[in-house]
């Protein structure tokens, strides 16, 4: 099996995914295989959703929650977007509308609107929705979205569940008036062609679905891990690797960082003994199903687009 990122050239996405667990070099592949791409004459932009973003500092760029070229690169654009910015976002389409549906019957003040903005998922779906309308609107052949930590996007496809149960202990908080939604749900409307608050609810369902389809597209999104061969690494994989099974999104490659390649000291050499043992568990786990890269440990930072574009290099080297 090819062990390079090469079969990616061959068949092109529209959204890459890049997860892992924090200090596995995620962000630095994240932005390798971006530039890979826009090198190739793809139009890329690569989002960072981390809550610590370091693509400012990778690309020797100031990058913020604005489309920014990045320097030196060609074709190649970044956006560092951080929570504040998507609920911020989330409020101003929904906010005014969840207000005015619920303030119809209750005496409510603008807060609600703010404690709904703070249900789990509500995030990460509208992080999703985001990207997905980035991806959809073909400003961009291709988007590379370097994820927060160890899965936190996962938690989306608990968000329909999730979400009506942080709904109902906030309607029953502020109102009371949850036991009795049924009794509204056809009499409670604001004027003609307004919604009322299950259709609104009914729609954010329909649109983690919407998201939850375009991920799962294996011909429109690919996903890839980040790992090291330790053991924490290992088990953290393994963690993410089995809730991707469990929800039917495939893992597709990965890649494994910071692996000693020429052990020169009796200290290297005893590192290298035990990468060679969690990089055997990995190959035997996955090797039959999910294509392994070695990225090789570097004695220098990878910052600045020259050393990224080495990185580019060994990911999509083709055997």
């Amino acid at each position: 099996m090819d062990s390079s990122l090469s079969r990616l050239d061959q068949e092109p996405k529209r959204l890459i995914m890049i997860g892992g667990k924090g200090g596995v070099g995620k962000s630095t592949c994240a932005s390798s295989i971006a530039l890979h791409f826009s090198l190739q004459g793809k139009k890329t932009l690569i989002i960072s959703s981390d809550p610590t973003p370091s693509l400012s500092d990778i690309f020797e760029t100031e990058i913020g929650d604005q489309e920014t070229p990045i320097k030196g690169a060609k074709d190649l654009y970044g956006i560092e977007i951080s929570s504040d910015v998507v609920l911020k976002k989330w409020k101003e389409r929904f906010g005014p509308e969840i207000y005015e549906v619920v303030s119809s019957f209750a005496s409510i003040d603008y807060d609600f609107v703010e404690y709904i903005g703070g249900a789990p998922g509500i995030e990460e779906e509208y992080m999703l929705n985001y990207i997905l309308e980035l991806v959809e609107s073909e400003q961009y052949d291709l988007v590379v979205w370097d994820t927060a930590p160890a899965g936190h996007t996962l938690k989306l496809l608990h968000l329909p569940q999730i979400f009506l149960r942080h709904l109902e202990a906030a309607t029953k908080f502020y109102m009371n008036l949850y036991s009795y939604f049924e009794k509204f749900k056809e009499s409670v409307k604001l004027k003609k062609g307004k919604k009322t608050l299950l259709e609104i609810i009914s729609g954010w369902e329909n649109l983690a679905e919407k998201v939850v389809s375009f991920i799962r597209d294996t011909q429109k999104t690919d996903f890839i891990i980040v790992t090291i061969p330790e053991a924490l690494g290992v088990r953290q994989t393994e963690r993410i690797i089995r809730d991707f099974d469990e929800y039917q999104l495939r893992v597709n490659h990965l890649i494994i960082n910071y692996v000693i390649q020429e052990a020169d000291c009796e200290f290297h050499k005893a590192r290298k003994e035990m990468q060679q043992n969690y990089i055997k568990i990995l190959k035997d786990q996955y090797g039959s199903r999910i294509r392994l890269i070695e990225l090789p440990l570097l004695p220098h930072e990878v910052k600045g687009v020259e050393r990224i574009g080495k990185i580019s290099e060994i990911l999509f080297k083709q055997e």
